[in-house]
This record gives C-alpha cells, sequence and structure tokens, in this order.
C-alpha cells in the first residue's frame, strides 16, 4: 500500500471512530456519490484529494509529499438554522478529531484542517441541505518516487 493510500485511510479510520460518539452518528464514506436521502446525523463523504506539492530531498533520495484531500460533510434538517447548527457541530467534531492525533496513528507528518467552503444545496425531490467542504493537508515523506 502506497503511504498516499494509508494516509487517506487513516482519514477515514480516524473521523469514522471519532464521529461515531454522536448521536445520532453521521454516516461516514470514502469516495462514494452522495445518496438522495441523507442520514439524521448527516454525512461525511472523504475525497481522495491530490497532491499540490512534491519536493524532492537528495542523499538519500526521498519526497516531501503535501497532499490536499475533501472532507464532504453533507445535513439535512427541518429548518435552516437547524442545518447550519448541525453543520457547525460536525465541522468542530471533524477538526477536533484531527488536531488531537495530527499523526494519524503514524500514517502521516502532519494533518491540518483548512477553512471550510460552506453553501446550501438542494436535492431533486428532496428536502433542502447544507453542505461544507473542508480541505484536509496531510504531509508525508516517501523513498525513492513520490508514487511510493
Amino acid at each position: 500500500m502506497s503511504v498516499r493510500e494509508a494516509a487517506i485511510a487513516a482519514l477515514h479510520g480516524r473521523l469514522q471512530t471519532a464521529l461515531a460518539t454522536r448521536n445520532p452518528a453521521p454516516l461516514v464514506l470514502r469516495g462514494e456519490t452522495v445518496p438522495q436521502r441523507l442520514p439524521p446525523g448527516g454525512l461525511v463523504v472523504i475525497r481522495d484529494g491530490e497532491t499540490v506539492e512534491e519536493t524532492a530531498i537528495l542523499s538519500p533520495l526521498a519526497w516531501a509529499i503535501e497532499h490536499r484531500a475533501e472532507v464532504e460533510v453533507i445535513v439535512g434538517g427541518a429548518t435552516p438554522a437547524a442545518r447550519a447548527a448541525l453543520l457547525d457541530v460536525l465541522l468542530v467534531d471533524i477538526a477536533a478529531a484531527i488536531t488531537a492525533d495530527r499523526t494519524l496513528g503514524g500514517a502521516v507528518e502532519w494533518a491540518q484542517p483548512g477553512a471550510p467552503d460552506v453553501e446550501d444545496v438542494e436535492f431533486e425531490g428532496a428536502a433542502a441541505a447544507r453542505a461544507a467542504s473542508v480541505p484536509v493537508a496531510l504531509f508525508f515523506t516517501v523513498a525513492g518516487s513520490p508514487l511510493a
């Protein structure tokens, strides 16, 4: 398994474990499409994202990588205030889960959540929802090739 894959899997596992304590707990997925019905606790989808920087380190050859994953959070609710409140709670919980273990169990050297991009969304035939996309920078070093 590549270091990049291990890092994204560790992020998914960390959020799945941390958010499972909520009642109702959000559904935490990786790389899935958004279902038409949102779970009562909301939906969190980890997207693999992209590598934004590769820096060569010479002697011995290694690569310092910054990979940016995206964490999408989507919540429903009867009112705009209820949607905003649930989204805010989940965003705070996600940031707390990442900052409590910035190495994601040793999978990365540093994980840094960024500021969310928030929007109201509507699904055809469904109630309104509120969504946020949170960039999470994952920093790690690999030997030999950025693909390792």
